[in-house]
This record gives structure tokens, sequence and C-alpha cells, in this order.
């Protein structure tokens, strides 16, 4: 009887050996398979990663990248440096300035305060600025560049030479109604790039709230959204910039227009920029009807390219292609913000160098689209 318990024992206690030995054998993390999805993000990154690479070392580009798509990161790298000097490599968090992209940034914050009521795209500018001595341009018509207002970095090129310092949006507008230039064209009749527009819409959102330029960017924007790596050049740190230089790495030095708002001097990184387009994507920003109306074309005259509020756009009358983008450049600073609405695509492209392929997005998008051979690679631009 002892003998047949003596073997129930045994035979219980090596069931319960194996089964922790299962148990424990569950718990052991095993490699996981990439799925499909995983395996071409992966390519597309390393193919994304050996062109930039390329470029840089044939000293073709220098800056920072972020390519993202459905709210996925494909690639976010720096390549090159930030301060040549020093021997200051690019980083995640070098900030760079946006140039002509911070007008994407400035006519978002208008259409907020359009959305709040507080102010009206249709109004004319003068409803708002009283003094202003020209009449019948309307808000709408400094967003779209159709107001035909001179440029003021021409007009007022000598003055801001001679103004020892830091030239401002105020100074801009009191010297528009001092000096009073002839209008380039009549208000409305067609398409006309200008920096004007977006200075006086950056001094439009200081009448309307009350708030500096930059505070209000900071309090409605850059802090809701978490960019922790964006803000004006009146608050910029210098030791967290990118130094702009030309081809031959010369430092492009800046100028007291930059200190003018609205059009430029926004400072951020690519990653930033790409949490505000994703904001965008989720209507956080700005609601579905309001990102229509900054998505429409408003210059008839042009055909497939076309400016809505803050935004380029290419393919405008085709769902699928269409995309909505800010090039920029200013002293050595060229930079590029492309999203493709249909797949939620996000290109950023911000290049502290003069060179070219800082603009040549329609090579990550066969890229992204699989138009080009694994191993092939364009060198676009010779310098």
């Amino acid at each position: 009887m002892k003998k047949v318990s003596l073997i129930i024992i045994f035979i219980l206690t090596v069931i319960s050996c194996g089964s922790d030995a299962l148990s424990d054998e569950k718990k052991i993390d095993k490699p996981k398979l990439k799925t499909g999805q995983e395996d071409k993000d992966a390519r597309v990154k390393a193919r994304l990663d050996s062109m930039f690479t390329t470029w840089n070392r044939l000293n073709s580009f220098n800056g920072s990248v972020l390519v993202g798509r459905d709210g996925k990161i494909l690639l976010q790298k720096s390549y090159g440096l930030a301060d040549r000097e020093h021997k200051i490599y690019l980083n995640n968090s070098t900030m760079f300035q946006l140039a002509s992209v911070s007008k994407v940034i400035t006519a978002t914050a208008i259409l907020m305060l359009h959305e709040r009521k507080l102010i009206d795209i249709e109004q004319p500018f003068e409803t708002y600025f009283p003094g202003f001595n020209y009449n019948g341009i309307t808000i709408k018509q400094l967003l779209c560049h159709r107001s035909g207002l001179p440029n003021y970095i021409y007009f007022l090129n000598t003055e801001i030479g001679t103004s020892g310092g830091k030239f401002t949006n105020q100074q801009v507008y009191d010297q528009m109604c001092f000096k009073a230039p002839a209008p380039y064209l009549k208000p409305n009749k067609r398409f006309n790039y200008c920096n004007t527009n977006y200075a006086l819409l950056a001094l439009l959102i200081e009448k309307v709230t009350g708030t500096p330029y930059e505070d209000y960017l900071k309090k409605e924007l850059f802090e809701p959204l978490g960019m922790k790596n964006t803000c004006t050049i009146n608050e910029i740190d210098s030791n967290r910039i990118a130094k702009a230089y030309n081809l031959k790495w010369r430092t492009e030095p800046g100028d007291a227009s930059d200190y003018v708002l609205g059009d430029k001097s926004i400072f951020s990184t690519p990653y930033d920029l790409f949490l505000f387009s994703e904001a965008m994507y989720q209507n956080k920003i700005l609601a579905p009807e309001t990102q229509a109306l900054a998505y429409a074309p408003y210059s008839k005259e042009q055909r497939e390219n076309n400016y809505g509020f803050g935004w380029r756009m290419r393919d405008h009358k085709d769902s699928v292609k269409k995309e909505v983008f800010h090039n920029g450049w200013w002293h050595g600073y060229r930079t590029a913000f492309h999203r493709r609405l249909r797949d939620k695509t996000t290109i950023i492209v911000l290049s502290n160098q003069l060179n070219k392929n800082a603009y040549h997005t329609y090579l990550i998008y066969e890229i992204l689209d699989n138009k080009t051979g694994q191993d092939t690679l364009q060198l676009v631009d010779g310098e």
C-alpha cells in the first residue's frame, strides 16, 4: 500500500514539474516576425535613408528629414552639420528657420480666429486698421496672395538696411501708410506672391487678440500640440539652431528684416511640423470645412498648381494625387513641408545650406509609391 502511495506521489510530482516547465516556456519572449507592411516600411526607410546619405556625401544635401504616412514615422534623421566651424552635427532637436513655410502657420492662426468669429476673412483689412490707405483688400485676398500689394522687402529695402537692428511688422505698416508705394495690381486681379500680405496678417492677429504674434502661437498652437522646439526669432536660442550656409560653406548673414514676422522667421524641427501636420489630419486645429477652405484653389488663371490659404497645391483637381505644401528660401535655409491628403502623407525637409535637393520631394513620393527600383538613386542637384 505504501509502495502504491509513493508511486502516485512521484507521478503527480513529475506532472507538476512538467506543467511548470511548459508554463515557463510560454513566458519566453520569442522574436516577432515582421508583418508584410513592416517589411515594406523597412525597405522604404532604407531607400530614403540611402538617398539622403548619398546626397550628403556628395555635398548635395545638409539638413534634417521626416517622412510619415497615416500617423507612422517612416524616416526621421539628420544629415550633416549644424555648425561647420565648430563641427557640431545636426540632430532631431536642431531648429531651422522655416522661411516661407511660416506662412502655413500664420494662415492657420488666422483661420482659427475666423472660426471663433474674431476675424471675418471676407472683410477688408481696413475694417480692422482704419488708417490703411489701400482700400478694398480683403483678408481672404491677403491669405491667397491676390491683394496686389507691393513687397515690403523691395520698397523698404533702404529703411530696413539703415534701421540699425530689428525691423518690425508695425514699422512695415507705418512705412506703407507714410510712403504709400504704388500697388503692383488691382485687388483680386491675379495671383501675385507677396511677403507683405503675411506681415500684415501677423499684425492682424495681434490687433484682434491683444497678444503678441509669438505669444498667441505659443498658447494656441505650439504648447497644445507639444511643439517644444518651435518659436519665433524673438525667442530663439542661438545655440539650438542650424547655422545658415551657402554652397561654398560660407555663413549666410541675417538682417533687420528677419524680425518681420508672419511671412517667415518661425524656427522649428521636422518632428514639430509632423505634430502640426498630424493635428491637422485629425481635425484638432481646424474643422474639416475650414481646412477645405484652406486647401481650395483661388487663382483660376493657374491650372495644375495653385494657392489656397497659406498652402500651395499640386494636382488640386485630382482627389488621389492632390498635395498641399509650402516651400521656403531665406538666407541659407531651404525648407519643404508637403502633405498628400489622400493617404495622410507628410514630408518635411529642412536644410541649412542652399542645396536644391531639399525641394525634390517628388523623389520621396516615388519611393513611397514604389515607382523607382530598389537600388536606384538619383542625384538631382550637381553641387
